[in-house]
């Protein structure tokens, strides 16, 4: 804010339309307790859920959807990124230099992969179905 006026934010590729596509659209936390997670973060900031078997619960009211994940978690929090060319995607993502760790599978609701940046940080990218 400047003033009491929200300033206006310029993005480097908003103008190509990039920034409407392939946004952070869920937030994936490794869990070893579903349950606890659920009774601290629910009471704490309000959040809803909906569990998807015994090792994966989503998370809503948020702010970003995410879950947490028993199964097979990573080893830090899971930024996924929603695209409509998983595919594409994908080979982008190598031909980026980036590395895949996990080739596209399927979950219920879409199609995901995961992979590392140069950092070695572990992103997703996802395709709703």
């Amino acid at each position: 804010m400047d003033g009491g006026q929200p300033r206006e934010c310029r993005c480097p590729g908003d103008a190509e339309g990039l920034i409407s596509k392939n946004k952070i659209a869920y937030l994936e936390l490794p869990a070893n307790d579903i349950s606890k997670l659920k009774s601290f973060y629910g009471p704490l900031f309000g959040w809803s859920f909906q569990d998807y078997g015994e090792d994966y619960a989503a998370f809503s009211d948020s702010g970003v959807d995410g879950g947490f994940n028993a199964e097979s978690a990573t080893a830090a929090p899971l930024a996924v990124i929603e695209t409509d060319e998983i595919e594409t995607m994908e080979a982008k993502v190598r031909e980026a230099g980036g590395t895949i760790t996990m080739p596209t599978f399927s979950y219920p609701g879409g199609r995901r992969f995961h992979f590392l940046d140069p950092s070695g940080n572990e992103l997703a990218v996802m395709q709703v179905e």
